[in-house]
């Protein structure tokens, strides 16, 4: 069995690590400052982090500088693998923010809206540099509908087809949002994320709802996933990296120390 991964994710908007809830953003002053992005990757890195996952919400051409010299001060200092999305439109995108270190690139919205770039993307670096990113919130009894622009907009698909179907134009890796766990600190959905890992043949990284030491360990037993991601339990300094591989460790679940 593969090991688990444990991936801290900084929320990044105009140069600092902001936590919301429910994808509140800024301009409806749902967000908290959490910290500069680089001193908190640092922090994961030394902690023990498998990877870390940088989301640029800000997207703006202002911001994207910003992302970049985030980016690259921390591949300067860090070893772990990193993931970056947020605003990424083109091959051309993609390549400058592999360039500042990235390792691994993110789509969302600009898949939703061109799912191509998803096949361009994989052609011109590779399947395993692609992760798309899906924003899923319940919409009906046993159904999950895709949102994009940061949750602001429904989109037609659901979670399980646009799973499917981004897999199927080369994405390497899903990371399954949840909408409704997002910074609400009750666990991840079990349900949604049992679904996606079982419908797609790659790995599947539950986001959304982390705040307990049994969260991390039901979703990967019961939602079958492959990683979790999570933000407000380490930024707050709940727990850290090492203590949840620890636990994880003593459940039985194989972690890399």
């Amino acid at each position: 069995m593969l090991a688990k991964r444990v991936i801290p994710c900084l929320d990044v908007h105009n140069g600092r690590v902001t936590r919301g809830q429910q994808f509140g953003r800024a301009e409806d002053n749902g967000l908290r400052n959490v910290g500069d992005p680089v001193e908190l990757a640092i922090r994961y890195n030394d902690q023990g982090a498998d990877e870390l996952v940088f989301f640029d919400i800000t997207a703006s051409s202002e911001g994207r500088k910003s992302i970049i010299d985030v980016i690259e001060r921390t591949a300067d200092r860090c070893f772990m693998p990193l993931t970056v999305g947020g605003g990424v439109r083109s091959t051309d995108d993609m390549r400058i923010l592999l360039r500042a270190g990235a390792d691994k690139i993110s789509l969302n919205s600009a898949a939703l809206a061109r799912p191509e770039i998803i096949a361009e993307g994989a052609e011109a670096f590779g399947n395993q540099c692609m992760v798309v990113s899906i924003d899923a919130k319940k919409t009906a009894p046993g159904e999950w509908s895709v949102f994009s622009r940061g949750g602001r907009e429904r989109t037609a698909w659901e979670a399980r087809a646009w799973a499917q179907k981004a897999v199927a134009l080369g994405a390497g890796e899903i990371v399954l949002n949840s909408i409704d766990s997002d910074g609400m600190q009750t666990g991840y959905d079990l349900e949604i994320t049992r679904l996606i890992s079982e419908s797609v043949p790659v790995p599947v990284v539950a986001s959304g709802g982390a705040w307990e030491l049994s969260h991390f360990t039901a979703v990967l037993n019961q939602g079958h996933a492959d990683a979790v991601l999570a933000a407000s339990v380490f930024h707050y300094g709940k727990f850290t990296i090492g203590e949840v591989k620890t636990y994880l460790a003593a459940q039985g679940l194989p972690v890399r120390f």
